[in-house]
């Protein structure tokens, strides 16, 4: 995404399921139980227990992963000619070339059973980008395949791309491919 243009459309969702914040937690919480058997009250645990340093480190490693897991966001944004999404907190950002997309739609969908939950999912039927909740907007590309965006506010998604495949497409570079989903690393 270029830093100088201004998103036509932007949003950011948490992926804050309260199930998977419980199943996350649960390695940390049991170190930290562990730290607190072992460490604090001086009992040690197994037959060769692990030094006091490297429990208390990994417990420190461990919360640390959850609370950088926990802070990830579903970036989108509308750009001139382009779909952005990010999942801000991890390394990828995916950029759609709205030349690409033959239509566009707003879908009521079960993110477990249409597209085996959350977060970025590669299916046969295509790529999708989950965080929360069951609306999303659906872009069918021209090669075949479709992507997925979910997002709380689908009808102005789904109206901000509309807009800007009605525009008229700047010539593209010979040298430019026409891949559809071009994947960036975040700067």
């Amino acid at each position: 995404m270029s830093g100088q243009t201004k998103p036509l459309f932007h949003e950011e969702q948490s992926l804050r399921q309260p199930r998977l914040l419980i199943l996350t937690a649960i390695p940390p919480v049991a170190m930290l139980l562990l730290a607190i058997w072992q460490v604090g009250l001086g009992h040690p645990w197994g037959k060769q227990p692990m030094s006091n340093g490297g429990i208390v480190g990994w417990t420190i490693f461990l919360w640390l992963i959850y609370f950088r897991l926990i802070s990830v966001k579903l970036v989108t944004d509308v750009l001139p000619n382009e779909l952005s999404v990010a999942m801000r907190g991890l390394w990828r950002s995916y950029r759609i070339s709205l030349a690409a997309v033959q239509s566009v739609r707003v879908v009521t969908f079960d993110p477990v059973k249409e597209w085996g939950g959350y977060g970025i999912r590669s299916t046969a039927r295509g790529k999708a980008f989950i965080a929360r909740g069951n609306q999303a907007v659906e872009l069918e590309l021209k090669k075949g395949g479709v992507v997925l965006v979910s997002s709380n506010r689908s009808a102005e998604l789904a109206q901000a791309v509309g807009q800007q495949m009605s525009k008229p497409k700047p010539r593209q570079r010979k040298d430019q491919p026409d891949d559809a989903l071009d994947f960036h690393s975040k700067k």
